[in-house]
């Protein structure tokens, strides 16, 4: 499935929005899976600033709302709270 995702986009995006937008999908993906590694949330934590950074020099500011932004407090969530996908609203 995750090469799926990376083909769909090859050849409509530019090289620098592809990896970006691959690199939130993989974000999203470590989160929502069923056994989460502790020791690299920190880097996870790290890694969707730098992820919405990048997304933020290729498309227009009207796209990041707040909606966007609470992206960034997802991993801080799971610490608090646990995995993500048990109180998650769309269903897996």
């Amino acid at each position: 499935m995750q090469q799926l995702s990376v083909v769909a986009i090859r050849d409509i995006l530019p090289n620098k929005v592809r990896l970006a937008i691959t690199r939130l999908y993989f974000f999203f993906n470590a989160i929502c899976s069923k056994v989460l590694d502790l020791v690299k949330f920190d880097d996870l934590e790290n890694e969707v600033a730098i992820i919405l950074c990048q997304l933020k020099m290729y498309f227009p500011p009207a796209l990041f709302d707040i909606m966007v932004h609470l992206i960034v407090h997802l991993v801080r969530e799971i610490k608090c709270c646990g995995p993500l996908y048990l109180r998650w609203m769309i269903p897996g």
